[in-house]
């Protein structure tokens, strides 16, 4: 298994390759990955930057989360991970948007989610659309903020490379 900044490089050089470039959206990690996916050999090539919406309000503000929608299924869902990808894509030129929101503790958060609840979810300038749920348990902070970069690398891989619909 690759190490998150061995996932990096990889993903920089697979980006780059086929000219694509890359985005995040961030809640629990807070702009950890966009910092993880600049310190890649040739970065400026492939990320444009990313949005850290850690509040409900930035989640609205910053890439147009519906309020309605943080009201249905609270900030840690499926649907509104979906939608803060699609607001970053429609807010940013890249190609690929990532997100990420999840609890990553130490307590649940306001709304009763529990800590190790994270959604990963993506959005391509060529239509796809993807969401994956995690429930990563009771790991410290570091180490879920650490599982759910490398679930995104994940979802960026398999989209670089075409094995998501």
């Amino acid at each position: 298994m690759l190490s998150l900044k061995d996932h990096a490089e990889l993903i920089s050089k697979l980006s780059q390759e086929q000219h694509k470039t890359l985005a995040t959206v961030e809640s629990c990690t807070a702009g950890a990955l966009a910092h993880l996916l600049s310190q890649a050999e040739g970065a400026s090539e492939s990320l444009h930057g990313g949005f850290v919406v850690y509040t409900k309000a930035n989640k609205v503000a910053a890439v147009g989360v519906p309020k309605e929608l943080l009201a249905a299924h609270t900030a840690v869902s499926a649907q509104v991970a979906q939608a803060m990808a699609e607001g970053g894509l429609a807010r940013c030129p890249a190609d690929i948007v990532v997100a990420i929101t999840g609890v990553a503790g130490p307590e649940p958060d306001e709304d009763g989610n529990p800590v190790g609840l994270v959604f990963v979810a993506a959005a391509t300038r060529d239509g796809r659309r993807r969401v994956l749920r995690h429930e990563f348990g009771p790991m410290s902070k570091k180490e879920i903020c650490g599982a759910a970069m490398a679930s995104a690398l994940d979802l960026i891989e398999q989209l670089l490379q075409a094995q998501v619909p």
